[in-house]
């Protein structure tokens, strides 16, 4: 597998879905690979990239960033609040909004700083203890929540349970998102994007598949 392999897969999900040609964004997640790895795809012309924590890609993307032009970085881990600063000045887009004081934190900075990323709110749609996100049914009330904060809420985000059938987690985040006039969807991984695709993505997160296994350290 490589960068090409996995843009191919994707351009025919699209197809296949019905999608328009370049409708699903590509994040390539690049947590943990070591910075060689993310050159090399850097210089096959990608240029978005999911990281897990805040303070890993502040070690490595502002030095990217010096070399490489037009970089979209999401951060798609969970957020402390306590980082949520680095995080409004560092990434393009956080999917991980998850619950109200994270929300009133972002608030407060965007207008501090003038700015803030696109937000994705993360919903638990498994219901798993161990995992962030807001449950299904609240997720109607955070969305309204978070909008009378002004914040800019483009979508949802899921990370389905990992012994369940991923499309039905899909399925789910696409009808909360529709019912909330919300169209960015990020759903779906290495295993599981082309089904993600076919239930509406507008986001797939590959890692492994495009980098190769992580490095353990």
């Amino acid at each position: 597998m490589g960068l090409d392999d996995i843009t191919t897969k994707l351009a025919k999900a699209e197809v296949d879905a019905g999608r328009a040609a370049g409708s699903v964004t590509l994040i390539a997640v690049s947590k943990v690979q070591p910075n060689d790895r993310v050159r090399h795809v850097l210089e096959q012309g990608h240029r978005c990239f999911g990281e897990n924590k805040v303070q890993e890609a502040a070690g490595k993307w502002p030095g990217f960033r010096e070399d490489f032009a037009d970089i979209d970085l999401h951060l798609i881990g969970p957020l402390q609040t306590n980082k949520a600063r680095q995080a409004v000045t560092l990434f393009d887009a956080i999917h991980s909004v998850d619950r109200p004081k994270l929300a009133r934190t972002l608030a407060r900075l965007a207008q501090e700083e003038g700015r803030c990323p696109d937000l994705f709110i993360q919903v638990n749609t498994g219901e798993e203890d161990q995992k962030a996100g807001v449950l299904p049914a609240q997720a109607d009330d955070f969305v309204r929540e978070c909008r009378e904060l002004d914040l800019p809420v483009k979508g949802l985000m899921c990370i389905p349970p990992i012994d369940e059938e991923p499309a039905l987690h899909f399925a789910l985040l696409a009808k909360i998102a529709a019912r909330n006039g919300l169209e960015g969807l990020s759903m779906g991984m290495s295993a599981d994007f082309e089904r993600a695709v076919a239930l509406g993505a507008t986001h797939v997160r590959v890692g492994s598949a495009i980098f190769g296994e992580r490095v353990k350290g």
